[in-house]
């Protein structure tokens, strides 16, 4: 049977995948072109072809990262209701920091690369969070005057999330001699007082 030919290297797409790879395994702090390039079996000149530097790299592998955890937030169960929303959105935050553990850590626990040309990593950031303001847009409005709430409450919201998450992740609370059943509680519990908290502040809110 004759040998399919060699399909050539797609070097750009190969270093993304080669970079998401060693930080697993490595972290992200012994990222290097040159240990990419070895990676790859290419030239140490190969990978510079597309990234001036191991920033440019960090910061294309990080966007992608925003940008997949933006398209699973969007294909979440949608409701009518924004405070039903908002628990749909929880859930798929839960789920994607359970299940990407190097990807979540890359978005929120590696500082953004100082040196790299990242207008593509801020505006898929920010895509992330605009999934969240726009459903509190829909709870608050639209007018000047409700952008502030809606960046505080996100703000909020991400916190509780993050912590939340971080705990899931964290072997800690398997030595806190909990009740039987709060771990699988947890979440729930922790979405319906975040609902009674916004609630609550839009009544003192309300005119």
């Amino acid at each position: 049977m004759a040998q399919k030919p060699d399909v050539p290297l797609d070097v750009r797409e190969a270093c993304v995948r080669a970079a998401r790879d060693f930080i697993a395994e490595h972290g992200v702090e012994q990222l290097s072109l040159r240990e990419i390039s070895r990676r790859l079996g290419v030239s140490h000149q190969a990978p510079y072809k597309h990234y001036p530097s191991r920033d440019h790299l960090l910061a294309e592998v990080m966007r992608r990262c925003f940008r997949d955890f933006a398209e699973r937030l969007d294909e979440r169960e949608r409701h009518d209701d924004p405070r039903d929303d908002l628990r749909s959105l929880g859930s798929r935050y839960l789920s994607y920091a359970a299940g990407h553990p190097v990807e979540y850590r890359l978005m929120f626990g590696t500082p953004w690369p100082e040196s790299a040309d990242a207008v593509g990593l801020v505006r898929d950031a920010v895509h992330a969070f605009d999934v969240l303001r726009g459903v509190l847009r829909r709870l608050h409005g639209t007018d000047a005057g409700a952008q502030t709430r809606v960046d505080l409450d996100a703000m909020y919201i991400w916190a509780n999330m993050h912590g939340l998450a971080s705990i899931l992740q964290s072997n800690v609370k398997d030595h806190l001699d909990l009740a039987p059943g709060v771990v699988a509680q947890f979440e729930m519990h922790t979405m319906h007082m975040l609902s009674l908290a916004l609630d609550g502040a839009a009544r003192q809110s309300a005119p």
